[in-house]
C-alpha cells in the first residue's frame, strides 16, 4: 500500500517503472520468436527415393533471405491424359429400318462419300443399295477405307487418292512402323483426306418419238404435253427423310408414308412404268424440254408406258420397294442427258 502511494504521488517514478516493464516484455518475445527459427532447430528432409511411378522432387535448398525456410515437397508423375473419346477404330454398324447413308454419315460426323468408299463390297457405290440388317464400317474419319494389295506402295496409293504419304504413315489407327513400313496384302489401310471417283448407277433414260430407240414397252412414244418447267413438289411433304443430292446420290429421298400420293412434278410423257432394279416400282417422265424426272421405290404404280400426263397429276404411292429401308420417294431431276439438283427445281 505504501508502494501506490508513492507512485501515486510521483508520477515520474509511475512512468518509468512501466517503461521498464515493457521493454522487459518485449525482450521476452522476440527472444522466445529469434529460438523458434534457428536454423539449428530444422532437420534435414531426407534424400527422396525414386518410385515406378515417378520420383518425389523437393525444392533446392536455397541461400540468403531464403535460408532457413522450411522445403516443400511434392510428388512428380510423369503421366500424359490422352482423351477417352479419341477413336482411330472402324466401328461396324447395323443399319436398321429408315437408315439412309446420308443419315448415317451424319450421326458419325463424316462425309457420306467416305461411308460408300468404306463399304464398296456391300453398297457398290451406290447409297440406294443399303438395306436393313447390313453389317457397314464407319471410319473414324474422312478419307478412304483402302485394302491393300499387292503391288501397292504407300507413294501410289497416296497417288491414287490424292493425298501424301505422310498423313498414311501418321494416322495412328494403321499401327504402321515407322522404322520398317512396309504393309502386307489384304490390309486394310485409312487414308485421310483421301478420296476417289465414284462408279455411278444410271437408270438408263428411254428417249420418245423420232430418236430411234424404243420405249420399255417396245412401243415408240409419240408426241405428247410438253413440261413448262414450272415444276411442282411430287408429295405432299417438302422435307427429306433419307438422302440429300450429293455427287454419290444424284437425287434426294423425300418423306412419304406408305401408300402416300405422288404426283407428276411437271407435264410430259411417261418413257418408264415398271420394277427397275434398286428403285423398285420406278416411273420415268419425259417433259419434252430436255427435262426428265423419275420416281423411285413405289407401292403402286398408276401410269403405263407413253401416257400423257398433266402437272400434279396422280403417276403412283409411296411405298419402299427395291433397296429402301423404309417408305420414302427418290426423285430425279435430269437433264439433257446429265443430272441437276432437284432443289434446284422445286419451288
Amino acid at each position: 500500500m505504501k508502494l501506490f502511494g508513492k507512485l501515486a504521488k510521483s508520477p515520474w517514478l509511475f512512468n518509468g517503472i512501466s517503461w521498464g516493464v515493457t521493454v522487459l516484455v518485449v525482450a521476452v518475445l522476440l527472444g522466445f520468436t529469434f529460438w523458434k527459427i534457428d536454423p539449428q532447430q530444422v532437420s534435414a528432409a531426407p534424400e527422396p527415393t525414386p518410385t515406378e511411378e515417378g520420383a518425389p522432387a523437393s525444392l533446392p535448398i536455397t541461400t540468403g533471405l531464403d535460408a532457413g525456410a522450411q522445403a516443400i515437397v511434392r510428388h512428380i508423375v510423369l503421366k500424359t491424359n490422352i482423351s477417352s473419346s479419341t477413336n482411330y477404330n472402324i466401328v461396324e454398324y447395323t443399319v436398321a429400318r429408315g437408315d439412309s447413308v446420308f443419315g448415317i454419315a451424319k450421326g458419325h460426323n463424316i462425309k457420306p462419300e467416305t461411308l460408300l468408299w468404306a463399304n464398296y463390297d456391300t453398297l457398290q457405290d451406290s447409297p440406294d443399295s443399303i438395306r436393313v440388317g447390313q453389317k457397314l464400317n464407319i471410319p473414324p474419319t474422312d478419307g478412304v477405307y483402302y485394302k491393300w494389295q499387292e503391288g501397292d506402295t504407300l507413294d501410289s496409293i497416296a497417288k491414287k487418292f490424292e493425298t501424301n504419304v505422310d498423313d498414311i504413315l501418321n494416322w495412328p489407327g494403321n499401327n504402321i512402323d515407322l522404322t520398317n513400313p512396309n504393309i502386307k496384302p489384304d490390309t486394310y489401310v485409312m487414308v485421310p483426306g483421301g478420296h476417289r471417283e465414284f462408279v455411278q448407277w444410271i437408270v438408263p433414260t428411254v428417249a420418245r418419238g423420232r430418236s430411234g430407240t424404243a420405249a420399255v414397252n417396245g412401243a415408240a412414244c409419240g408426241a405428247g404435253p410438253v413440261g413448262s418447267t414450272a415444276f411442282v413438289w411430287p408429295t405432299g411433304n417438302h422435307f427429306l427423310s433419307g438422302n440429300e443430292y450429293w455427287d454419290g446420290h444424284l437425287g434426294i429421298d423425300i418423306a412419304a408414308g406408305l401408300g402416300a400420293p405422288i404426283w407428276a412434278a411437271d407435264a410430259g410423257v411417261v418413257t418408264m412404268a415398271q420394277v427397275y432394279g434398286g428403285y423398285g416400282n420406278m416411273v420415268m417422265i419425259d417433259h419434252g424440254n430436255g427435262y426428265i424426272t423419275v420416281y423411285g421405290h413405289l407401292s403402286q404404280i398408276n401410269v403405263v408406258p407413253c401416257q400423257g400426263i398433266g402437272a400434279g397429276q396422280l403417276i403412283g404411292l409411296a411405298g419402299s420397294t427395291g433397296n429402301s429401308t423404309g417408305p420414302h420417294l427418290h426423285f430425279e431431276v435430269r437433264l439433257n442427258g446429265g443430272f441437276v439438283n432437284p432443289w434446284y427445281v422445286l419451288p
